[in-house]
């Protein structure tokens, strides 16, 4: 006897991938940008002497305009009526003495004779009233300003990137049992097989 049926079994099969984990670090760019922002310069301011001559009063010492002329003549007045009336007074006070002689007369006439008298020489200095003469001091200012330059920096931060690990599992075949019949073909009834021996029961 051999046996009839052959039994074969065909296992699992699985695929493994494992991804390991990465630490990548990106470097950081650094970007320059220069513009050019106000152009500089040079610039120069002269202001030279100023000389300023009032003659004003001078000319007025000349020939005094109008007003001026009015304004003399009433000082003029105003001060002839003071030294006048100072004068009246004193002599009044001396008429009230009870004895005035001939000396006291002669001397008021003396007086009232000098103070109206001025001699006259025939010299003056035109004008009488020197020019008023001022000057304002010359003045240089320099600006120099240079030209201005304005940097832009752009500096990007270094970046790590993580990429954690992964295990990949696959079947690639499953797992089978194969049956097979190895024997010859069964006949029924079994007497129709050619090769049929009857059983001999009698020994």
């Amino acid at each position: 006897m051999y046996p009839l049926i052959e039994i074969k079994t065909v296992p699992i099969e699985i695929e493994m991938k494992v991804s390991h984990a990465k630490l990548e670090y990106s470097r950081g760019t650094a970007d320059l940008e220069i513009s050019r922002g106000d152009n500089g310069g040079l610039s120069i301011k002269s202001r030279p002497i100023k000389l300023n001559i009032d003659t004003f009063e001078a000319r007025n010492s000349v020939v005094p305009t109008a007003m001026r002329s009015m304004e003399q003549y009433a000082q003029q007045g105003q001060q002839a009526s003071y030294t006048a009336t100072a004068t009246y007074a004193q002599q009044g006070h001396m008429f009230l003495e009870a004895k005035i002689g001939q000396d006291m007369i002669t001397q008021f006439a003396a007086d009232a004779t000098m103070k109206n008298y001025k001699p006259n020489v025939g010299l003056e200095f035109l004008p009488s009233v020197p020019p008023e003469i001022t000057w304002d001091p010359g003045e240089m200012h320099i600006r120099y300003e240079m030209d201005k330059l304005n940097f832009d920096w752009r500096v990007n931060q270094p970046q790590f990137e993580f990429t954690p690990g992964d295990i990949e599992l696959s079947v690639t075949q499953q797992p089978d049992v194969i049956i097979k019949y190895v024997g010859g073909p069964l006949y029924v009834p079994p007497s129709s097989d050619p090769n049929y021996q009857p059983v001999d029961v009698e020994a």
